[in-house]
C-alpha cells in the first residue's frame, strides 16, 4: 500500500488502541467501522517498576512500531479508575501513577492527543459496539470475571465510566472477593458452587440497574456453557465476543469520538 493509500485509509477511519496492564503493553491500529485490527498487534513487556515514566515510554515505542500519521486518535487503557484523564487508583502498576494525568503523560511520550480511559469500560464499550451487544438499545452492564470483577455501564451507547461495580458490598463481603475467576480458583469451586456466587452477585446489580442486556466477559467466558445456563436472572445474559481484543478496540474507538 502506498503511503498516499495509507494516509487516506487513517483519514477515512482508524484509530490506534493501546491496552496497558501489569505484565504487557500491548498495541494495534484498529478500523472504525469493523472493530478489526488493520496491523498485527504489537506486545512489549510492562517495564518493573511500572512508574509513569518508564510507561510512557514503553508506550511510545509501542505506537513507534507503527506508521501512523500524526493526527491518528490514540486512546490508552489503564488498569485504574481514571477521572477527566487522571488516575484515582492503580492496579498492577507503580501507585506513583495515583494523581497523575494518564492521557497528558502518554500525550507527551508520544507526542500525540491521547484519550485514557479504565481498562474494564474500555472492554465493555467495544462490547456495545463491535461485540455481543451491538445494536441492544438501552441499558447494557458488561462485567469482566478475572484477577477481579470489572464492570462497564453503557446507556444507549454512551458509557457512564468507572462503575467499579466489582467493589460492591454483598452479605458483608467485597463482591469480587467471592465471585471472581480468582476466587473460584482460590476456593477449588465446581462451576455449580461458583454459579450459586455469581447468581447472588448478578442478582443484585439486575436489582440495583435493571439492565436490558448482562454481557459476560474476562477469560473464563471462553467457559460460558458451563456457568451462564446455571444461572436464573430476569435479564438476559450472553458471553462476551470480541475475547481479548476488546480493551484495544474499545480505547481507539473512544479516543474517535471522545477526543478530549
Amino acid at each position: 500500500m502506498s503511503n498516499d493509500a495509507k494516509h487516506k485509509h487513517h483519514e477515512v477511519g482508524t484509530a490506534f488502541g493501546i491496552d496497558i496492564g501489569g505484565s504487557g503493553i500491548k498495541g494495534a491500529p484498529v478500523d472504525l467501522a469493523s472493530g478489526d485490527f488493520t496491523g498485527d498487534r504489537v506486545r512489549i513487556p510492562t517495564p518493573q517498576p511500572a512508574t509513569p515514566p518508564a510507561v510512557a515510554r514503553t508506550v511510545a515505542e509501542v505506537v513507534d512500531s507503527f506508521d501512523l500519521d500524526k493526527d491518528v486518535p490514540i486512546g490508552v487503557t489503564f488498569p485504574a479508575v481514571i477521572l477527566h484523564g487522571v488516575a484515582q487508583s492503580a492496579a498492577n502498576v507503580d501507585d506513583s501513577w495515583i494523581g497523575t494525568d494518564v492521557a497528558a503523560t502518554i500525550g507527551a511520550a508520544t507526542g500525540r492527543q491521547v484519550v485514557a480511559v479504565n481498562d474494564a469500560d474500555a472492554a465493555g464499550y467495544a462490547e456495545v459496539v463491535y461485540g455481543a451487544a451491538k445494536d441492544v438499545p438501552g441499558v447494557v452492564l458488561v462485567v469482566t470475571l478475572g484477577t477481579g470483577i470489572g464492570s462497564a455501564l453503557v446507556v444507549d451507547g454512551v458509557l457512564v465510566p468507572n462503575t467499579e461495580l466489582g467493589h460492591l458490598e454483598i452479605d458483608g463481603h467485597d463482591a469480587e472477593s467471592r465471585a471472581s475467576d480468582a476466587a473460584r480458583d482460590r476456593d477449588g469451586l465446581t462451576f455449580e458452587q461458583w454459579a450459586a456466587r455469581l447468581q447472588r452477585y448478578f442478582s443484585v446489580v439486575e436489582n440495583l440497574f435493571w439492565p436490558d442486556l448482562i454481557v459476560v466477559g474476562g477469560g473464563v467466558s471462553k467457559k460460558h456453557e458451563q456457568f451462564l445456563p446455571l444461572l436464573d436472572l430476569r435479564t438476559r445474559i450472553v458471553p462476551a465476543g470480541l475475547r481479548n481484543a476488546a480493551g484495544i478496540v474499545g480505547a481507539a474507538r473512544l479516543a474517535a469520538t471522545d477526543r478530549r
